[in-house]
């Protein structure tokens, strides 16, 4: 199961009337809801694979990501990244463009992008977890996500 996921929003909350603690790293601290949250919806999927979609992806080397996840709890699954800039296209086009190139591969997106929402309904049903930015994942989203996963 691959697993589309930003990261501002959804493992970060986005308030933008606080800053968020970076750590060593160099890279922001995740919530420990969304880590908790992540841990379970990577554990409720066969094969668990992370697809980095954040517009941070080509920040750090794969392997520099795994070490990011690693340090913050996150259970050791695989890190890959979408291709392109999100600098340069919109969310919905990086995904769309990756959707059609693993159309047999099964998948969730978590992500706090409303421009998301122009996804087909059926898509929007099967493979979308839209979060609240200043929230990120909650027992909601989570649930929402294994529910998604296990249909």
């Amino acid at each position: 199961m691959k697993i589309l996921l930003d990261i501002d929003g959804v493992m970060i909350p986005a308030r933008s009337w606080q800053s968020h603690q970076i750590d060593s790293d160099g890279f922001g601290m995740f919530s420990k809801f969304s880590i908790v949250g992540l841990n379970k919806i990577i554990s409720s999927a066969r094969s668990s694979e992370i697809v980095l979609t954040t517009s941070h992806k080509h920040a750090f080397s794969l392997s520099k990501w795994e070490d990011i996840f690693s340090k913050r709890g996150i259970k050791k699954v695989k890190i890959d990244r979408l291709p392109t800039d999100s600098l340069q296209v919109s969310r919905i086009e990086e995904i769309r463009t990756w959707y059609l190139k693993n159309q047999n591969e099964p998948f969730i997106i978590l992500d706090d992008d409303k421009g998301l929402n122009d996804f087909d309904s059926n898509f929007k049903k099967n493979h979308l977890v839209l979060t609240q930015p200043t929230i990120g994942l909650n027992s909601l989203t989570v649930d929402e996500a294994i529910r998604k996963i296990q249909y």
